[in-house]
């Protein structure tokens, strides 16, 4: 019922545009999102490699429905790959097609602005040796953003790559399909509300197929990231990494900036490559809320911890 409740607020443009506003709610989101500029994210991603930890950076948004503020996205994100290298960071960057327009309707617009912006920005991750994950969104995405990424990748091979989620049913075939070119994915459970029809309904099922996934993807010969603070899936990683004899730096552990920084650690004290989503940016609600939405524990922690510095 939380998960329910948080994923219908993430979704709610009354309540959003408040909290987006208001000082309560930027301190409260602090928790999981790394301020509100470039710069504050180069700060925390400068942090993240001195203790050890890769980091990919998140400038926060979606939905845009005007070219000018797709154009705008994309200048933030010319901007953070120019950071990258001039700062000689161990970082990449993440972006939402619907951050770049992918539904703005019209001629020239939509999906085609979409795959014109992305592709300056994977042009430019190649000209800097970085690279640009295409972040995925609702099930209505999951083609075409698969589809652009490949089309991508035959252009700027190994620049990017994208992400699959462990709650759907063609994940499976997805994964094949992808591996099969070379390309990245990052593996993660899913945090949109999916029907039964395309969807696991049940935890146990997802958690069952993302461990499937899993060991398909680290023994694949294809650097993938396992996207989970799951301790349970983290140790049947670690499990299988033993019983295979599998390199620790075949793959990478992903975890979003804010939660399980212990976890975190001990990971990278342990042999293992760690990677830190960084979110950042004045639009960071619907993220948050699906935040919340995916380990409603979240809740109690920020409600214990609000008054404390």
């Amino acid at each position: 019922m939380l998960r329910s409740f948080f994923i219908s607020l993430s979704t709610n443009k009354v309540f959003r545009a408040f909290s987006e506003k208001s000082s309560m709610g930027r301190r409260v989101s602090r928790r999981f999102v790394a301020g509100m500029s470039v710069e504050e994210a180069i700060a925390v991603a400068q942090k993240l490699n001195a203790e050890g930890i890769e980091a990919t950076l998140d400038s926060l948004g979606e939905s845009v429905m005007q070219v000018s503020q797709a154009e705008e996205s994309a200048a933030v994100y010319h901007r953070l790959l120019d950071a990258i290298a001039e700062k000689k960071l161990r970082a990449n960057v993440s972006v939402k097609l619907t951050q770049v327009g992918m539904d703005i309707g019209g001629h020239g617009a939509g999906p085609e602005l979409a795959e014109r912006i992305v592709g300056e920005m994977v042009e430019h991750a190649a000209a800097v040796e970085s690279f640009v994950r295409i972040d995925m969104e609702g099930s209505d995405y999951t083609e075409a953003t698969i589809a652009m990424t490949e089309r991508l990748h035959a252009r700027w091979p190994g620049r990017v790559g994208t992400v699959l989620q462990a709650y759907l049913f063609r994940t499976a075939d997805d994964a094949e399909r992808l591996l099969g070119q070379g390309i990245r994915i990052r593996l993660c459970k899913g945090a949109y509300k999916e029907p039964a029809t395309i969807a696991f309904p049940d935890k146990a099922d997802v958690d069952a197929n993302y461990v499937k996934l899993m060991r398909r993807l680290t023994t694949s010969g294809v650097f993938c990231g396992m996207a989970t603070h799951d301790e349970a899936i983290i140790d049947a990683t670690r499990r299988f990494v033993d019983e295979v004899g599998l390199d620790k730096r075949a793959f990478e552990f992903q975890m979003l900036y804010g939660i399980r920084r212990d976890l975190q650690r001990k990971l990278v004290a342990d042999g293992f490559g760690v990677r830190v989503y960084v979110p950042f940016g004045t639009e960071w609600y619907p993220y948050f809320m699906r935040r919340l939405a995916e380990r409603p524990a979240n809740v109690l922690f920020l409600a214990k911890n609000f008054f404390k510095s």
